[in-house]
């Protein structure tokens, strides 16, 4: 089906509306059309489909990413760019009194050729949103203003003082979420007085798809592998001040502080790209639906940049979604009714908590000046370390959620 992103609004009440057109949100949109659904998508086109600036952020999308991707028709456009990650290394760069060696998680252990793969955002939205303008019977261009919400459905308010109706509004529009607001869902917020910078650079050693994180005081440094074995994306985290000042660095300044926290990791390091800063934050919904409104992404869970976990959660939520939708539909029942929205929030509950507890803890035992909560971190590692075991219980448990995977997302499904 061909859509019009300029389609007029009508009378129709929708099944779904899903606010917010980064990759969480167009991916849920997706994969409740492909069960069924009659969704719209609403929310800015992307950057570069207005100005051409392309963003320096990149997803590591994880083995059932990719395989939600695929079931919607979506990998395939990204197959190119997307650089395996086949091995994620751990260094210990603290200052603590128990430094633990170096550990590599390699996907081999598992029998995976790879844990995931490397994509840059603007590639996977672009992507994405070629895919819903093809499928969707709507994508609009434009932000939600306003939502008023009564016993039947959900009235939402866009460009002009138009409007829509939908009896599920899935709230995919970040951590201001207007979605949120309006279903009158409080939140919970985090402050690390963190900051982050994403980036891309080159160097001469070839990465071999080996993903490296270094955990340090006030924050870690992460490399991720680009298709160009000799480019890697960046994530780099540390203090609101210690960030300020690397982004206020010439390239050469820049260059050289990257190099000395890399060592010899990855050789001589250059030819920065642009960066681009943010805060590192966290934040939880008191309630993952209500009011004939679900969260997803990071208008529920807002995670700190660790372990790849935040749009993978993402991804899951919009997986969870479309199966609760679809088993609504199916039974003739409101997909906006209250056993619709409790179904949503019983499935994502335990993943979303685990999660955010997980990487919550992780950040604050690399801020923390406290001695046994360095002790603790440290005899964690040296057992992941020494005990092959327990080291590929974790790769599984950072892979797949402690529930089932939704059905878009289990290997095959497309």
């Amino acid at each position: 089906m061909s859509s019009n992103i300029a389609s007029p609004l009508t009378d129709h009440v929708h099944d779904v509306a899903v606010v917010g057109t980064g990759p969480s949100g167009l991916v849920a949109a997706l994969a409740l059309a492909h069960k069924g659904a009659d969704v719209v998508a609403i929310g800015p086109a992307p950057a570069a489909s207005r100005d051409g600036r392309l963003e320096t952020r990149t997803a590591a999308l994880l083995a059932s990413s990719v395989d939600l991707l695929k079931a919607l028709g979506v990998w395939n456009r990204l197959a190119r760019e997307a650089a395996p990650l086949k091995s994620i290394r751990i260094i210990d760069a603290s200052r603590s009194l128990l430094r633990t060696p170096d550990i590599e998680f390699k996907a081999t252990e598992l029998g995976l050729p790879a844990f995931g793969y490397n994509v840059a955002n603007t590639a996977l939205v672009e992507a994405l949103y070629a895919r819903a303008r093809e499928i969707l019977p709507a994508v609009i261009p434009a932000s939600v203003t306003a939502i008023a919400i009564d016993g039947k459905k959900a009235v939402l308010n866009v460009r002009d003082g138009a409007s829509l109706s939908a009896r599920l509004v899935a709230g995919a529009d970040g951590r201001r979420s207007v979605c949120r607001t309006s279903a009158g869902i409080g939140v919970t917020e985090r402050h690390y007085h963190q900051s982050a910078i994403a980036t891309h650079f080159r160097h001469t050693i070839p990465h071999e798809n080996v993903s490296t994180e270094l955990h340090r005081e006030q924050g870690s440094i992460t490399t991720v592998p680009l298709p160009d074995a000799h480019a890697s994306s960046l994530i780099w985290v540390g203090s609101a001040v210690e960030i300020a000042h690397l982004i206020q660095c010439d390239d050469e300044s820049f260059i050289a502080a990257l190099g000395g926290r890399l060592g010899d990791i990855l050789g001589a390091v250059s030819d920065p790209g642009p960066r681009a800063e943010f805060a590192v934050a966290g934040l939880a919904a008191d309630r993952l639906a209500a009011r004939r409104t679900v969260l997803r992404g990071e208008a529920a869970p807002l995670l700190p940049p660790i372990g790849a976990q935040g749009l993978n959660l993402g991804f899951r939520d919009a997986g969870a979604l479309a199966d609760c939708v679809a088993d609504a539909l199916h039974r003739g029942r409101d997909p906006g009714g209250a056993d619709a929205l409790e179904a949503y929030a019983e499935a994502r509950r335990v993943d979303i908590m685990t999660r955010s507890l997980g990487v919550d803890l992780l950040n604050r035992s690399l801020l923390t000046s406290l001695l046994p909560l360095q002790v603790a971190r440290g005899i964690v590692l040296h057992g992941l370390n020494m005990l092959p075991p327990l080291r590929r219980a974790v790769m599984r448990l950072g892979l797949v959620p402690p529930t089932e995977l939704p059905s878009l997302m289990r290997p095959g499904s497309g």
